[in-house]
């Protein structure tokens, strides 16, 4: 039976920001804990929110690293409880609402964060208990703020969903305007992330019409749009649009992904200093090629309604099109050129093959599939 849930209150605008007290008081959030990284509030993009929350008793835990740890997860835990904070406001990419959310889990819930993992069986442990979450979002890559699932590198250094509806955040702010200037490198590999996400969801054949309609539209709007926004941080209509395909991306993917994910959550837990939205398109082309062999007409029909949504000639191969895209956004087409090398192959293998997308693929991978996956990756 097929499970379908659409999702939570979302305000998209430019400014959107600036409703955040609003949405605290409607939750009932009166002493929020802030969950940012260094980099967001460097750059000036933290200060619009902490202006919109004037009034309000806030504390700001601003050390979330690049992959989110379960260590993050304990410091900040002890901030909110020391603050006597009452509920959560993540301002970042997916980092940072990644880890609110488990820190949403964490001081709210006993034991360590593995209890609470998807593949050790713990999302049935997740409950309402959870601390009360806004996500704002600044980049244009993870969906995680309409998304029921985070993900975070745990104390064995494992690389572990997490997955609850009540971890879908209360309200999601999404306000264009704080993407204006992101880099182009991380404008480029989140905006990359976004169109896994669509693309990967949209071959799963797991039956959610919605999320099929939803992954195909953000997809022809990621693809649409991605390269502007990269060449022209400023470029207002291009930076809505990538939001918008960040959103379709995680509202979709409640319905599945697949080896692409298995892939990079497995290698990103080996290697956190790896961006997870790179890794997704060096992925990309290697699973739609995999996926391609499985000789099924629904595969097939799915993958070229892809290449129409992409405006792609009829017949093109949309593994070497999406290959493409990377190199001309400037970022890496191979593993090799990211230091990963073949002795790490067997751990990243096994870390893929317990992933929680491995089973929602569209053609089930073997361990011999998943390494010729990385050689043609390499």
């Amino acid at each position: 039976m097929a499970f379908i849930n659409y999702v939570t209150q979302i305000q998209f605008e430019f400014g959107a920001v600036r409703l955040l007290a609003q949405e605290c008081a409607r939750v009932g959030i009166t002493r929020p804990l802030v969950v940012t990284d260094p980099g967001v509030r460097a750059a000036g993009v933290l200060q619009p929110a902490l202006d919109a929350l004037a009034g309000l008793a806030v504390a700001v835990f601003d050390q979330t690293p690049s992959n989110p740890t379960e260590a993050a997860v304990r410091a900040a835990v002890q901030l909110y409880r020391q603050e006597r904070c009452d509920g959560l406001i993540a301002v970042g990419g997916g980092s940072a609402i990644d880890c609110a959310k488990g820190i949403a889990i964490a001081a709210t819930h006993e034991g360590p964060l593995t209890t609470y993992a998807t593949i050790e069986g713990g999302s049935a442990r997740i409950t309402e208990r959870v601390a009360p979450l806004i996500a704002v979002p600044t980049t244009s890559g993870t969906g995680s703020e309409v998304a029921r699932g985070a993900i975070l590198i745990v104390d064995d250094h494992r690389k572990l969903g997490f997955h609850s509806w009540h971890l879908v955040p209360r309200t999601a702010i999404c306000d264009p305007g704080l993407t204006l200037g992101l880099p182009p490198q991380l404008t480029a590999a989140t905006g990359m992330d976004a169109i896994a996400h669509c693309m990967e969801t949209f071959m799963s054949t797991a039956f959610n019409p919605p999320a099929d309609g939803i992954a195909l539209d953000g997809l022809a709007r990621g693809w649409q749009h991605i390269e502007a926004a990269t060449r022209d941080g400023a470029n207002r209509e291009a930076r809505l649009n990538m939001m918008s395909a960040s959103m379709q991306g995680a509202m979709a993917f409640q319905k599945g992904l697949g080896c692409v994910h298995s892939l990079s959550h497995s290698l990103g837990g080996l290697n956190p200093r790896l961006h997870h939205g790179t890794l997704n398109a060096v992925f990309l082309p290697a699973v739609i090629r995999f996926n391609a062999q499985a000789g099924q007409v629904q595969t097939e029909r799915r993958i070229e309604r892809m290449a129409h949504a992409m405006g792609l000639p009829q017949g093109a191969d949309v593994a070497e099109a999406v290959k493409d895209m990377t190199d001309r956004l400037g970022l890496p087409t191979r593993l090799a050129g990211l230091g990963v090398t073949e002795d790490m192959w067997d751990e990243v293998i096994r870390g893929a093959m317990a992933d929680h997308c491995h089973k929602t693929n569209p053609r089930e991978a073997s361990a011999d599939d998943y390494r010729a996956m990385l050689a043609e990756s390499m």
